[in-house]
């Protein structure tokens, strides 16, 4: 069949995006599904960093890709047991085997052949469905329709609007399994999240969720800092000089649990420094693979710090995504505070403009 849809074909074309144009509105051929797969019409798919990043090129994919990772939509033809025409789907960017090591662990973010699906830019068979395009970590969500490895979708409640349930694939499954997943934060432990994106905006329901406090917010943009606020945050803090002390300060000496959700090396340290005695620090974002950062040896042992990686939230999709979506619903995980507004196909350069400046926190594309 022919889909229409957003291709990358090559990365760092400078801003603004809506001069350079770097993503390109075009039919391609998409191949049906083979056994194990699933063709899915999409409904919505969130605006990510992890998008903005491979057009940018600080996380190199290879190309050409039809991009988008953050999805939803409804089967329309199944070759995978357990799905059916008419199922809801959300999607998870790691689509995870169920047999090698990881998987048999539980650590479905870490699945090794997914992970070469992946960097491969193919489905989880090994298989591109895209006629000369490379699939975007399993989904390219950016298109009107979608072949996906069953691997890689999550039965939802149908009734969930589909700007909402985008939403759960990514920023949320991301940010609110490093608190809960990750970090397993506990009541009554202090937390501050740098970064008050998506990612770091659910980070922060979650952590308010299980009852972090005080929770400190941290970002350049006061708008995010009023609307941490109101999601839960007890202080907030304008990012920059002087930042780390401000929540040593409202930590009583540092936090509990710090999460770091900017992929910047820089940040990273600001969040390891923001961190008490015994302190845990949790990075989350994905900064440039060149990257590197520091902090003193001794404190790891000293001090008894952990710093650790979160990736996918450290989830499993199938018990998470279903879990997070009851909380939303119960009102106790207030997602669709995170909606900044939808947008359409064509639009989508001038929307990746917004997102690179930081007025946005989650625009999504509405089919």
């Amino acid at each position: 069949m022919i889909v229409r849809g957003a291709v990358l074909r090559e990365m760092g074309l400078p801003g603004p995006y809506a001069e350079s144009r770097p993503l390109r509105i075009e039919e391609l051929e998409l191949a049906p599904p083979g056994p194990g797969e699933l063709l899915v019409r999409i409904r919505a798919a969130g605006l990510c960093h992890s998008d903005l990043s491979v057009i940018d090129g600080s996380r190199p994919r290879v190309m050409p890709m039809l991009l988008g990772h953050e999805a939803t939509g409804e089967v329309v033809q199944s070759e995978a047991p357990g799905f059916a025409v008419g199922d809801s789907v959300a999607f998870a960017f790691v689509p995870a085997c169920g047999e090698c090591g990881a998987c048999a662990e539980g650590r479905a973010a870490l699945c090794e052949p997914g992970a070469a699906a992946n960097t491969a830019g193919t489905l989880l068979s090994g298989v591109r469905r895209l006629d000369g395009v490379h699939h975007h970590l399993g989904v390219s969500g950016f298109a009107d329709h979608a072949v996906v490895s069953a691997r890689s979708a999550v039965k939802i409640d149908p009734s969930l609007r589909p700007e909402i349930a985008a939403l759960f694939g990514c920023a949320v499954m991301t940010g609110v399994g490093a608190v809960v997943n990750t970090a397993q934060v506990r009541a009554g432990r202090s937390a501050v999240v740098f970064g008050l994106g998506g990612v770091g905006l659910s980070a922060l329901l979650g952590a308010a969720l299980v009852g972090a406090h005080p929770l400190v917010a941290v970002d350049v943009v006061p708008s995010k800092l009023a609307l941490a606020e109101s999601l839960g945050a007890t202080h907030t803090v304008l990012a920059g000089e002087g930042a780390v002390e401000e929540v040593r300060e409202a930590t009583s000496g540092g936090a509990d649990y710090a999460f770091e959700t900017v992929g910047n090396a820089k940040v990273l340290e600001q969040a390891y420094a923001a961190t008490r005695r015994g302190g845990t620090t949790v990075t989350v974002g994905l900064p440039h693979p060149s990257q590197t950062f520091s902090v003193p040896a001794v404190s790891l042992v000293a001090e008894e710090r952990t710093v650790k990686g979160s990736y996918l939230g450290s989830s499993v999709p199938s018990r998470d995504i279903p879990r997070y979506i009851s909380l939303y619903q119960a009102g106790r995980l207030p997602v669709d505070r995170l909606l900044s507004a939808t947008v359409g196909l064509d639009d989508l350069n001038e929307a990746f403009d917004n997102l690179a400046a930081g007025t946005s926190v989650r625009q999504v594309l509405l089919f």
